[in-house]
């Protein structure tokens, strides 16, 4: 059974979701990458402050955690390194679009707090240069383009490319049948 295993995907993808509930079910830590970076008023670490916090949350839970990110340009190879499983949630960039839009109008409407105080606002998340949704769009062909030759060769890596191969792996990995809390 995994114990350290990295959730990687796009914004939209449900990482966070899956991450949690993957945490839940094999009672390990789950590590939020977002929160480890975030600061207050969206400022960044630097990458050394970074890459430290990400190791201490890593050292704190010798017996296993699940993290959700990428993050590889600031981290480069510290999670993939430690993981015994990587989990790829690559779903069709439509789920994903559509996710996304339905997750930030949420945020927006209802004021959600994020990390550190941060809010969504409508304009950091359509008209700033670090637009969500055309990272989303950018990084959704980046990793198609990189990550089938990055990871081939790694056994540890499951890719995973419908909801319905999501919840039946998620099961599988916890010995459980699906019910109405497993992420789509």
């Amino acid at each position: 059974m995994p114990r350290k295993i990295i959730v990687k995907g796009t914004s939209g993808a449900g990482k966070s979701t899956f991450a949690a509930e993957l945490g839940r079910r094999l009672d390990l830590p789950w590590i939020e990458l977002d929160a480890l970076y975030h600061g207050p008023n969206w400022s960044e670490p630097a990458r050394e402050a970074f890459h430290d916090r990400v190791s201490r949350a890593m050292d704190a839970a010798p017996d296993g955690w699940v993290i959700d990110g990428n993050y590889d340009s600031k981290l480069g190879d510290l999670i993939v390194a430690g993981a015994d499983t990587i989990v790829w949630l690559d779903l069709p960039f439509p789920i994903k679009l559509f996710r996304l839009s339905r997750r930030t109008f949420h945020r927006i409407h209802h004021g959600v707090e994020l990390w550190n105080g941060n809010r969504e606002t409508w304009r950091n998340t359509f008209a700033s240069r670090d637009s969500l949704f055309v990272w989303m769009i950018r990084a959704h062909r980046r990793h198609r383009r990189e990550w089938p030759a990055r990871y081939r060769r790694d056994p540890r890596l499951v890719r995973l490319r419908t909801g319905d191969e999501v919840r039946r792996w998620l099961d599988e990995q916890t010995g459980r049948s699906h019910h109405a809390t497993s992420p789509p």
